[in-house]
């Protein structure tokens, strides 16, 4: 068993659950959170977990530290990325630097240190509006943004370590994962947010695009599913629930969910460029069932009655703007 692990971007949204979950899996945990003078471990500070891992401060664009931390770890899950895709229209020089970069340095750390295996966390964005449905691994990948740009020539780094070095990497592609601690740039925690703190009118962008959502827990179990299986090294592997529907009718179940009456209006900044928004997305998730026999366990219904439960907490929603527009 890979028993000892990196969790690179383990201060984040994904990386915080999946910390959770490999601890409880018995894994002896390293959890890189980005370096601050704060010294404040972004949602690491809210993990029950704390005093069973080791927690780093530092960053992937640094080789030399990548070095040192992959070290005597099994295995490195990278999740940390830019992520945000209205930002990468205003900075997507940093999108190459942290998504490229940042991965080229994990990978040759990995290498030189002899780490087993490498879980690179791509993105469902990098496929673009979807040319066909289910959208498979071998669907065309699309630039539409900066971000997922970055993304692909993330993707391409990472396997291009496999085919020349052997560098026993997995890219693990999730589609639209949500759940608690969720950025409040995302569609779902705009929403729950918003209602949560009695706005009459929610701004959005444009609800008709569809997504495949999948839960944080599910997403973190596609992750250790990929980990554990030989058979997905030097693969390129979605991870989603097979299940498409409009942001719209989402909106319309929070909106049930929470039982509110709130008016959806379009608001012009929120509205990606045209060419760059991916009006379709959903999963083919046959790959990692057929590899790990992995399925997703929790409803889309589930999954979002538990999101509200945790923003609607008032120690939580303190901690979301949502008066402000987080690009």
């Amino acid at each position: 068993m890979l028993s000892r692990a990196l969790i690179t971007g383990a201060d984040g949204f994904i990386g915080s659950h999946l910390t959770e979950l490999l601890v409880r899996e018995g894994y002896k945990v390293k959890a890189l959170s980005q370096y601050n003078s704060f010294n404040h471990w972004g949602w690491l500070e809210d993990i029950a977990c704390q005093n069973d891992i080791e927690i780093l401060s530092g960053d992937v664009r640094d080789p030399h530290y990548c070095k040192q931390i992959t070290k005597d770890v099994d295995v490195v899950f990278h999740l940390a990325a830019l992520i945000a895709i209205p930002y990468s229209y205003v900075a997507p020089d940093s999108y190459v630097d942290t998504n490229v970069k940042g991965t080229l340095n994990i990978c040759q750390a990995a290498l030189e240190n002899g780490v087993q295996r490498v879980i690179h966390t791509s993105t469902s964005e990098v496929y673009g509006t979807a040319r066909y449905v289910p959208i498979d691994e071998k669907h065309p990948l699309q630039p539409q943004s900066p971000y997922s740009a970055s993304k692909i020539a993330a993707d391409a780094m990472a396997m291009s370590f496999h085919s020349a070095f052997d560098l026993p990497v997995t890219i693990a592609r999730p589609f639209n994962t949500y759940g608690p601690r969720q950025s409040a740039r995302a569609v779902i925690p705009t929403i729950i947010s918003q209602i949560a703190s009695g706005k009459r009118q929610i701004q959005l962008g444009d609800t008709s695009p569809t997504r495949d959502f999948n839960y944080v827990l599910d997403t973190c179990r596609g992750f250790l599913a990929l980990a554990r299986c030989d058979a997905a090294v030097g693969e390129t592997v979605n991870i989603g629930s097979n299940f498409e529907i409009s942001i719209g009718d989402t909106l319309n179940l929070i909106r049930e969910l929470m039982s509110s009456e709130v008016e959806f209006l379009t608001d012009e900044q929120r509205l990606r460029p045209g060419k760059s928004e991916v009006f379709r997305l959903w999963c083919d998730n046959t790959r990692i069932r057929e590899l790990t026999g992995y399925t997703p366990e929790t409803s889309l219904r589930d999954g979002l009655q538990a999101t509200i439960e945790w923003f609607t907490r008032p120690h939580n929603l303190a901690r979301y703007k949502a008066d402000i527009y987080n690009v």
